[in-house]
C-alpha cells in the first residue's frame, strides 16, 4: 500500500495553462484575419467594383413605351363607317449614343455634344430629307432638316431620352419598303403603324358622333383626371396613355372612350445611366378598340339635316305670320323610336366638317364653328345662335298642354266631360291689378271640352282650368305638383341618352314664383311660357305621352362589337319611370292632338300633333327696346296608335310652329317611313318589289 501518492509537479500544471491560451490567441488571431479579408472585400466592392456594377444593374433597367392601339370605329344603323381609323406607317427614331454622346470642356466647364455625335445627327437629317424628297408622296408638305432635328428634341425638351421621336407620319410603300430594308444603316430608326381618324364627309351628326383631341390637350375633363390619377397610382404599360394619342373630347368619342381606345401595346426599352435607350428587348403590341354601332339611320339622318337645312332657307324668302324670317338661322330634330327608345336621327344645323379636328385645319375654321360645334339638341352651349342670338333651347309654347291638360285631369281639377267657354280672353291677379291673357291671334273658340282645348290650343282654357285651379287647391304648393308633373315626363331632368353634357332644362317657373307670384308662375306655366327644354327633352315627352306615361331612356348606341365583328355587349329598351293614370286621360290627350297642318297634307297615316309658339323677348342694345319674337316648336307621334315614331323640332325665331318646325317633322317621318315603315313595313322595300314586278 503506498501511502504517499505521486504529487503533480507544478511545472506541468503550467505548460496546461499556456497550451489553452495559444489556442485562444490562434482562434480570436483567425478570426480576426477573416474579419480583415471580408472588410477588405466589401472596401473593394463599394469603392473600386462599385461604379462598374452599378452601371451594369443601371443598364439592366427597363422603360414601357406605349404604342397606340387602332381605334375602333363607330357606325350608323346600316353598318356605315361614319368614324373609322385607317392605318398609316410612320416614321420613329429611339435616340442611342450615336445622336447623343457629350463632352465637357475642360477649359470653359461647358458640357456639349460631342463632335461626332453632332456629325452623326447632321448625317442622319440629311439623309432621312434626301429619302422623302426621294421615296415620298410628292402632294405632301416637304420636310427640312431643321425640322427633322426638330423632331429629334435633343435637348429633351418634350420627351424622356428613351422615348422614340417620330420624325414623320404618313411614309409611302417606297419609304416604308427602303427603311425597313436599309434599318441597319440607322441606329434605333424604327417604322410604327399608327392609325389616322376619319369621319365620313357627308357630316352625319356630327355634334352626335363627336371628335378627338390629343389627351395632353383633354386633361380637363374628368374622364381624363381620373385616368391619370390611376396611371400614377398603377402604372400599367398597357393602360398608360401618351401625351400624343387622340382621345375622345365630345359626343360618342367621349362617352365610348374606353370602348373605342383598345388597349395599348408598348416596347420594353432598356436604358443606360444617361437614361438613353439601348435596345428594345421586348414588343407587346397593342389591341383595336372595339366598334360601336349607332342606332341613328344614315339616311334618315341626311334627310333630316337637308329638312332643316331647306326649311330655314324657305323662312328666309316665303312670309310667315305676314313677314319672313331672316333671323332664323338654326334649327333642331330628333326622332325617337317609340316602343324601343332607339334615336334613329339627332340634327342640329348649322353643322361642320369634324375632320378638321383629325387633321389639324380646326383653327383655320374656328371662327366659322365657334358658336354651333356642340349639339344643340342636347345642350344649348357654343350650339348655334338665331339672329338675335337665342340659344337652342326654348320655352315649349303650347306644346306642353297635352300635359297640362293631363294633370288637370289627374288631379282633378275637371273631368274629361267638362265644358268651357273660350271667350278669348282671361285674366288672372289681384282685383285691380289683373294681367290678362289671350289666345294666339285673338282667335274665340267658344264652348270646348278638355280635347278640343288641345285641339285649338287655348291659352284662356289652360290658364282657368289648370293654371289658376292648381293654385286655388294647392297654393304656393302648386309649384311642386306642376314640377313634379314634368318631370315625371322628362322636362327638367336627364333624358338618360348616352352622351356628356346633357343640358337639364331651363325651369323658370320657381323663379317666377319667387320674384313674381306662385299664381303667376303657374298660369305662365300652363301654357308653355315657363319652362325651356331640349329637343331631346321633348322628343322624350312626345314618346312618353305615345307610351301612355311610360318614360324610355333614349339611347344612340345599339351594340357594341369587337375586332373580330363579335358581339361584346347590347343594349335594349329600359323604362326609366311610369305615369299611371286613368286610360280615359290618355285618350283625350290624345285625342285633342288633332290641329290642322297644312305640311301633313296627304300624309297616309292617322298622327298625334301638337304645334308650339314660344315667345321670347329681345331688348334691342341701342334703343332699348323690348320685341316679342316667336320660336316655332312642334312635337308629333305616329301613328296614333301602335306608335312607331316620336319627332320634336325646334326653330328659334322661326314664327309659328306650324309653319316652321312641323314641315321638318314630315320630311323626317316620311323618311322613315320609307327605311323602316310607320306601319312595320318600309316602303322602300314595297319599290323595289314593284320594279322587280314591272322588269318581269
Amino acid at each position: 500500500m503506498n501511502l504517499f501518492p505521486k504529487q503533480v509537479l507544478p511545472s506541468d500544471e503550467t505548460n496546461g495553462k499556456s497550451t489553452l491560451a495559444l489556442r485562444i490567441n490562434i482562434f480570436f488571431f483567425s478570426t480576426f484575419v477573416i474579419f480583415c479579408v471580408i472588410i477588405i472585400r466589401l472596401a473593394v466592392l463599394q469603392f473600386v467594383e462599385g461604379p462598374t456594377l452599378s452601371e451594369v444593374e443601371t443598364n439592366r433597367d427597363t422603360k414601357d413605351v406605349p404604342l397606340a392601339a387602332m381605334r375602333g370605329s363607330i357606325l350608323a344603323a346600316g353598318g356605315e363607317k361614319i368614324a373609322y381609323s385607317s392605318p398609316v406607317q410612320s416614321l420613329y427614331i429611339t435616340l442611342t449614343k450615336e445622336y447623343t454622346a457629350k463632352k465637357t470642356d475642360k477649359d470653359t466647364g461647358i458640357t456639349d455634344f460631342t463632335p461626332e455625335a453632332k456629325a452623326a445627327v447632321d448625317k442622319l437629317a440629311a439623309d432621312l430629307v434626301n429619302k422623302f424628297n426621294e421615296m415620298g408622296d410628292k402632294s405632301g408638305e416637304e420636310l427640312t432638316e431643321e425640322q427633322v432635328k426638330d423632331s429629334l428634341d435633343l435637348k429633351y425638351r418634350k420627351y424622356n431620352g428613351y422615348t422614340p421621336r417620330r420624325i414623320k407620319v404618313g411614309l409611302s410603300a417606297k419609304e416604308v419598303a427602303y427603311f425597313m430594308e436599309h434599318k441597319n444603316e440607322y441606329p434605333g430608326l424604327e417604322v410604327v403603324e399608327e392609325n389616322v381618324r376619319h369621319y365620313d364627309k357627308d357630316t352625319v351628326a356630327v355634334q352626335t358622333v363627336g371628335y378627338i383631341k390629343l389627351f395632353k390637350n383633354s386633361n380637363s375633363l374628368p374622364i381624363y383626371q381620373n385616368i391619370l390619377n390611376t396611371m400614377k397610382k398603377n402604372p400599367t404599360a398597357g393602360l398608360t396613355y401618351k401625351d400624343d394619342e387622340f382621345v375622345g373630347f365630345d359626343g360618342l368619342e367621349l362617352q365610348y372612350q374606353r370602348e373605342l381606345r383598345g388597349q395599348n401595346g408598348y416596347q420594353e426599352i432598356s436604358i443606360n445611366p444617361q437614361n438613353m435607350a439601348e435596345k428594345i428587348e421586348k414588343v407587346v403590341p397593342p389591341v383595336k378598340g372595339n366598334d360601336i354601332w349607332m342606332t341613328i339611320n344614315k339616311n334618315v339622318q341626311l334627310k333630316t339635316q337637308q329638312a332643316i337645312t331647306d326649311q330655314i332657307k324657305w323662312l328666309h324668302t316665303h312670309p310667315v305670320q305676314g313677314k319672313t324670317h331672316p333671323n332664323a338661322i338654326t334649327g333642331y330634330a330628333v326622332a325617337m323610336e317609340v316602343d324601343t327608345g332607339n334615336i334613329v336621327a339627332m340634327a342640329s344645323i348649322p353643322d361642320y366638317d369634324t375632320n378638321a379636328w383629325a387633321d389639324g385645319r380646326i383653327m383655320e375654321i374656328w371662327d366659322e364653328i365657334e358658336f354651333n360645334y356642340q349639339n344643340g339638341a342636347i345642350t344649348p352651349n357654343s350650339s348655334g345662335r338665331s339672329g338675335h342670338g337665342f340659344s337652342s333651347t326654348v320655352f315649349m309654347g303650347s306644346t306642353v298642354k297635352p300635359l297640362s291638360v293631363l294633370l288637370g285631369l289627374n288631379e282633378g281639377l275637371f273631368k274629361t266631360s267638362d265644358w268651357y267657354t273660350d271667350r278669348g280672353i282671361t285674366s288672372f291677379g289681384k282685383a285691380g291689378h289683373e294681367t290678362k291673357v289671350r289666345n294666339a291671334s285673338g282667335h274665340v273658340y267658344g264652348r270646348m271640352d278638355p280635347a278640343l282645348a288641345i285641339e285649338h290650343s287655348s291659352n284662356v282654357f289652360m290658364v282657368d282650368m289648370v293654371g289658376k285651379r292648381l293654385y286655388e287647391k294647392y297654393a304656393s304648393k302648386g309649384i311642386d305638383v306642376w314640377d313634379k308633373y314634368m318631370k315625371e315626363f322628362g322636362l327638367g331632368v336627364s333624358t338618360g341618352v348616352d352622351l356628356p353634357r346633357e343640358f337639364l332644362g331651363q325651369i323658370n317657373y320657381t323663379k317666377e314664383a319667387k320674384s313674381g307670384s306662385v299664381q303667376s308662375a303657374l298660369v305662365y306655366a300652363s301654357f308653355g311660357q315657363q319652362g325651356a327644354y331640349t329637343t331631346l327633352q321633348l322628343a322624350q315627352y312626345a314618346s312618353t305621352l305615345a307610351n301612355k306615361g311610360e318614360r324610355i331612356k333614349p339611347h344612340l348606341v345599339s351594340k357594341i362589337t369587337n375586332s373580330s365583328g363579335q358581339v361584346v355587349k347590347t343594349f335594349g329598351r329600359e323604362v326609366l319611370n311610369t305615369v299611371k293614370m286613368d286610360d280615359s286621360y290618355w285618350n283625350e290627350i290624345k285625342r285633342g292632338m288633332n290641329s290642322d297642318i297644312n305640311a301633313f297634307d296627304n300624309f297616309p297615316y292617322d298622327f298625334a300633333r301638337k304645334t308650339g309658339t314660344s315667345q321670347q323677348t329681345y331688348v334691342d342694345k341701342k334703343t332699348k327696346i323690348a320685341t316679342n319674337l316667336d320660336n316655332g316648336v312642334f312635337i308629333a307621334y305616329a301613328p296614333r296608335e301602335n306608335p312607331k315614331l316620336a319627332v320634336a323640332v325646334v326653330i328659334p325665331e322661326g314664327g309659328f310652329g306650324s309653319n316652321s318646325a312641323a314641315p321638318v317633322a314630315r320630311k323626317i317621318f316620311d323618311a322613315y317611313d320609307w327605311e323602316y315603315g310607320l306601319n312595320g313595313v318600309p316602303k322602300k322595300g314595297l319599290q323595289q318589289n314593284q320594279t322587280t314586278d314591272t322588269n318581269k
